[in-house]
């Protein structure tokens, strides 16, 4: 079968305590998705992946949400980045290298991919969000009864 006519798609689960996760791709979709883990926000960002990379991705997670969604958020990246990794074989024929610039409301993302299998990852964001402002804020500020100490047992920040 030649590599045009080859779809790469993968089917992948990840079932651990915490949670359970099932991925589908395909890398020569349409750009449909569907998406049922709980996480309307992440599911939002994944659609755009979904979507402007014109490849199928359904996500079904069940996981421990009563305590937070790290640990869904975090075996949902792993268990797609195994299927991508999956559908891809062994890559032969790809380009290997990716980047976009795109505006997106107030916002202007910038992201280079290499496949190369090697992790690496650099990600800068300022939040402006008045959450993260608040919390600097507070952790800056002079705390009257701490006057001539230094907060931390070691005695040195």
């Amino acid at each position: 079968m030649s590599q045009e006519s080859q779809r790469r798609t993968a089917s992948v689960e990840r079932n651990t305590l915490e949670t359970r996760i099932r991925v589908r791709i395909d890398l020569d979709g349409s750009g449909q998705s569907r998406f049922d883990t709980g996480i309307p926000f992440l599911e939002h960002m994944l659609d755009q992946v979904s979507r402007h990379g014109l490849l199928d991705l359904d996500i079904t997670a069940d996981g421990d949400l009563h305590i937070d969604a790290h640990h869904t958020c975090e075996d949902i990246g792993i268990t797609v980045g195994q299927a991508f990794a999956q559908a891809l074989g062994d890559k032969e024929g790809i380009r290997r290298y990716g980047h976009a610039y795109v505006p997106l409301d107030e916002a202007l993302s910038r992201v280079v991919v290499d496949l190369s299998g090697r992790p690496g990852l650099e990600f800068n964001v300022p939040f402006s969000r008045a959450l993260f402002g608040r919390a600097l804020r507070v952790a800056v500020g002079h705390d009257p009864r701490m006057t001539g100490v230094t907060p931390s047992t070691k005695g040195a920040l």
